[in-house]
Formats: structure tokens, sequence, C-alpha cells
């Protein structure tokens, strides 16, 4: 029988992501990823290499799949509000990101895939200051801590769910909180950006 190696390797970055968001790379183990997974360790190394090269994999997949889910809407990003409700609701469906993003941040090493990341993040710079130059966006801000604050303003709630709980007294786990939660993130992000025109409040 023919083994399955795009389903083993699915298998093993799910157990991986779990573990990591969980434990940072520091704190989790090659053998406890591959017992979660319920894989041979041996197969795990031959397919991702070290622990390192395993935790750039996650979270570079993961990345992925919120600048996949989070694309400008189509007017671009002069509808800015609705960009950072889209990054909401992935951090949203996915917490394990704002985690992996802190162990990285924690670990203050080598940071993974770096170049290509930065890359992606220019594009968006890019694309606020086009916004910014057409007068859709407000330009009192750097396109770059622009584009920082929105993403802050989309992720920091999952990133301290703990301080959400603490000054809203309430859970996001209700769909109504969670919804209201996204709803202050359009309109302070849309508050944020875009330019002061008469009759605008």
């Amino acid at each position: 029988m023919a083994w399955d190696t795009e389903g083993t390797r699915r298998r093993l970055k799910e157990a991986a992501t779990v573990e990591f968001a969980a434990h940072g790379p520091d704190g989790t183990t090659m053998a406890r990823i591959a017992e979660r997974a319920g894989i041979n360790k041996e197969r795990l190394y031959k397919y991702f290499g070290d622990k390192q090269s395993l935790f750039g994999t996650v979270l570079r997949d993961e990345l992925e799949k919120l600048a996949a889910s989070a694309k400008p809407p189509a007017a671009g990003l002069q509808d800015i509000g609705e960009f950072a409700g889209l990054t909401f609701d992935y951090h949203a469906a996915h917490p394990e990101l704002a985690r992996l993003l802190q162990w990285e941040g924690l670990a203050g090493g080598r940071v993974a895939d770096e170049v290509n990341r930065t890359a992606h993040y220019q594009e968006k710079v890019r694309a606020v200051s086009a916004a910014q130059r057409a007068g859709d966006l407000t330009d009192d801000l750097d396109p770059a801590d622009l584009v920082f604050m929105i993403i802050a303003l989309a992720a920091w709630w999952f990133s301290v769910p703990q301080v959400a709980r603490m000054l809203t007294g309430t859970d996001a786990g209700a769909p109504a909180e969670l919804a209201r939660r996204r709803a202050c993130v359009v309109r302070a992000a849309q508050r944020l950006a875009l330019p002061s025109h008469p009759g605008v409040r």
C-alpha cells in the first residue's frame, strides 16, 4: 500500500501547530509532536528537518492562510475597516496564530521565513501608501505604522484574551460578543485611517 505522504505531512503539521502554540518551540519536543500525530518520529525529521525548521514551516503556513483569508476587499485598502475585520475573523477562527507569533517574539532568535514575510508586509505598506496619496486614507501616519496598528487592532484581542476579559467583563465565546468586538475593530480602523472630511464623524 502506498504511503500517504501528503496526509502524513498534514497530520504532523497539525500536531506541531497545537504543540508549538501551547508550549513554544523551546517547550515542546519532536517526540511529543510525533506522538500527538501518531506517526514515527523519524518520519517527522525526514519531512521537516530539525525543530526550528518545523516551527518555521508551521508559522509560514499559518501566515499564508491568513494572507489568503484576509485579502483586501474589492475596493482595495480604501476600505481598511473591512480589511481589519477580515484579519480579526481569521484570528478568531485560528487563535493559535497569535500564540505562535508571540512565541517567536519571545524567543528573540531567527525569524521564520523573514525575507518572504517582509516582502508580504511591504506590499501592504505600498498599498496603504498609494491609498494615502489618492486621499483615501489619512496621510498623518506613516504607512508602515498604520499597517502595524491595524494588525494590532485585529489581533491583540487574541494575544491577551485575559486582558480583554478583564476590561469587558465578557469572554469572546458568545457569538454576540465576538460580533461586537469585530464591529469595534472595524470602526476603530476606519476612524484611525480615514482622512477627515467636512461632515464625516
